[in-house]
């Protein structure tokens, strides 16, 4: 996904913010040394030549520069070329030296002698050691340790890169098909349903006719006759049966119930 690409401001904070400081301290060590009696010659404060230039001030400031980009950087492009420059700033305090011994034949570019000063229990040898460690070859490890730590931060896909590129994809995702309508379409009245605030609202007024709303033809259904219960299914009127005469068949009455103690025979049940 391509919002993989977006990182946290914080992911190089620590190393970006290290990388500007070693950066500073080796581009700025040659002109203040001399003050500390910690130098290259020539023994003289805010001295230049081309020497301190392509071997101090230039991977310096290119420490410098990758630090700033590794501490800002949101991109992780960004973030990756600031380590990259850092690194190679640091390779070239280390070796820059020896490389513009052997390439250029000139002897213009030289890092110069360190001072044979020593320094309370410390004796020559060693403060020119630590001179040499401080100049160059620590200053440029250092350099490159923390640029190879941020390239390996920026290359990696965190738990929160992976969070931050679903949130980003589905924000920036663009609005097609089956995309969420928006609120005004929400917000339209309903025309066609009771409650929707149209013209069949409760508090709209009173509900059109029918013969008002109705727009197109109207279809009406054929109806069928209802069928008496003696009707045959072909539709014919039933035939009357012959009913026998009256006087033959006399009506019965039925027995009524008489209530009890009603009875006045000889054979009258004790207690009705």
């Amino acid at each position: 996904m391509a919002a993989v690409t977006r990182i946290p401001r914080t992911r190089g904070g620590v190393s970006g913010v290290l990388l500007i400081l070693l950066g500073a301290w080796g581009a700025l060590v040659p002109f203040v040394g001399p003050y500390f009696h910690f130098a290259y010659t020539p023994d003289r404060a805010w001295a230049y030549n081309s020497g301190r230039l392509w071997l101090s001030v230039v991977p310096g400031v290119a420490a410098l520069a990758g630090g700033l980009l590794v501490t800002f950087a949101s991109h992780r492009a960004v973030g990756i070329f600031g380590a990259v420059l850092a690194a190679l700033g640091g390779a070239w305090f280390i070796f820059g030296g020896a490389v513009t011994k052997v390439v250029v034949v000139s002897t213009s570019i030289t890092p110069g002698t360190p001072l044979a000063h020593s320094a309370g229990s410390i004796s020559v040898a060693r403060w020119q050691f630590l001179e040499g460690l401080g100049f160059f070859t620590g200053t440029g490890v250092l350099i490159l340790f923390f640029g190879a730590l941020a390239l390996g931060r920026f290359s990696v896909v965190g738990v929160r890169d992976a969070a931050l590129a679903e949130d980003l994809d589905v924000s920036e995702e663009p609005a097609g098909e089956y995309a969420m309508a928006s609120s005004a379409a929400y917000s339209a009245p309903d025309r066609t349903f009771p409650g929707g605030g149209g013209e069949y609202s409760a508090a709209g007024g009173d509900r059109p006719s029918s013969a008002s709303t109705q727009t197109g033809p109207t279809i009406t259904e054929p109806t069928q006759p209802t069928q008496a219960p003696g009707e045959q299914a072909t539709g014919q009127a039933p035939t009357q049966q012959a009913q026998p005469p009256s006087d033959l068949f006399p009506p019965t009455a039925s027995p009524s119930r008489k209530p009890p103690g009603s009875d006045t025979g000889p054979f009258r049940r004790p207690g009705f």
